[in-house]
Formats: C-alpha cells, sequence, structure tokens
C-alpha cells in the first residue's frame, strides 16, 4: 500500500506536466515524473517536510518543491493526500484560486 494517494486534478497536472517535457525530450519527462513520485512516497514518510504558504491558503495544507515545481499535500491525511502539482512560478492568486476550489 502506498503512503500517499494523488487527488484526480493533481493526477491530471502530472499528466499535462509530463506531456509538456515530453514533447521535448521524452527522458526527462520521465525522470521528472519519476522525482515527483519519489517526493510522494517521502512526504509519506515525513509529511511535515514541507512549508505551509498562509497567503495561498488557509487549509491545513504543505507545500514541498521539487525542481519547478510545487506540490501542495494535506500531511494530516492517512494516507498522504497530493492535492496538487504546479509550476512553482504560476501566479499565487491563480494557485490560491484552485485550492480553494479543490477538496
Amino acid at each position: 500500500m502506498s503512503g500517499f494517494v494523488i487527488h484526480p486534478s493533481a493526477f491530471l497536472e502530472i499528466n499535462e506536466i509530463w506531456e509538456f517535457i515530453a514533447a521535448d525530450n521524452l527522458d526527462a519527462a520521465d525522470r521528472i515524473v519519476a522525482e515527483l513520485r519519489q517526493a510522494f512516497e517521502k512526504l509519506g514518510h515525513f509529511p511535515e517536510m514541507g512549508f505551509h504558504r498562509e497567503e495561498l491558503t488557509s487549509r491545513p495544507l504543505r507545500f514541498f518543491p521539487i525542481r519547478d515545481f510545487l506540490i501542495a499535500y494535506a500531511p494530516d491525511e492517512k494516507p498522504l493526500l497530493v492535492v496538487a502539482v504546479f509550476h512553482a512560478r504560476r501566479n499565487p492568486r491563480v494557485l490560491a484560486a484552485v485550492l480553494r476550489h479543490r477538496k
């Protein structure tokens, strides 16, 4: 059994990330998705590793960076819930709006 689950919308985001990178480099796309999965596993074991972003959400979510991406997750869920995976340079207002609507 895995120590994490991926929100359906986050799963779509991961697929979009893979497709975008794969358009230029399949191996790089596979490596990024593998690194994300390794991070999910690590966060499942050590959920307090991430940090809070009160300016993005009042929900008890934490955030963890991997390369150019930011993983939003619910550390208190069992198993850990990966809520979203964003490019770290996305507008914070857009991130806040997405997180507000994601349960």
